[in-house]
């Protein structure tokens, strides 16, 4: 199932075509490809090329390991994101490398890092789907997760699946149009709120 995005201004197919499906296909993730979207990861852009992103992992050949990660997710994600086959959470360094003092980018770093992921998936065919809907606590004491590292988002990836074989409201969130607010509202220039002339000219 594609869903393109209906972007006003040309984008590049990768960007306007992935999305963040909750159907998957009962098909297990190649383990060269899954390693083909932490590679991209790793080359994401950080502050001080601190590189603060970790990536906890479980796939379903492993089913302890699955439902120890299915269950930090919340009781809604975990009814759709159990037909994943793989599961995982991402977690911030909050402390530079090289001087220990707190860095305030990591969580955009760690950000850039999840976003590389999900296009590298895409171009392999691949989905993506990430939540703010975990327990960012039980990840933490399930996973020894250290003190100076902040859980951030847990993801499902696989193989998009057949819409139909979620439940009615799923399904019909499933097939919404896809929808986001006009640059306008947040590309400013000069002041807060005053939109930059280069979007202007381009309405």
């Amino acid at each position: 199932m594609k869903k393109s995005a209906p972007a006003h201004f040309s984008i590049h197919s990768l960007l306007a075509e992935r999305w963040s499906p909750r159907s998957f296909a009962d098909r297990p993730v190649e383990p060269a490809k899954l390693a083909q979207l932490f590679e991209a990861a790793r080359w994401a852009p950080s502050s001080y090329n601190d590189q603060p992103w970790f990536y906890v992992v479980a796939t379903r050949e492993n089913p302890a390991e699955f439902q120890k990660m299915l269950a930090c997710l919340v009781e809604f994600n975990q009814a759709w994101a159990k037909a994943a086959p793989v599961l995982a959470i991402s977690v911030a360094r909050t402390k530079f490398k090289h001087d220990g003092s707190a860095n305030r980018h990591a969580q955009h770093d760690v950000g850039a890092a999840s976003a590389s992921l999900a296009l590298q998936a895409h171009s392999l065919g691949l989905a993506v789907h990430q939540m703010a809907g975990f327990d960012a606590d039980r990840a933490r004491a399930a996973y020894h997760i250290p003190a100076d590292c902040e859980p951030m988002a847990a993801m499902a990836i696989g193989y998009p699946g057949d819409p139909a074989a979620l439940p009615d409201k799923l399904r019909e969130r499933e097939l919404a149009p896809r929808s986001r607010r006009p640059i306008s509202e947040f590309v400013f220039a000069g002041d807060w709120g005053s939109v930059a002339p280069f979007v202007k000219h381009a309405s």
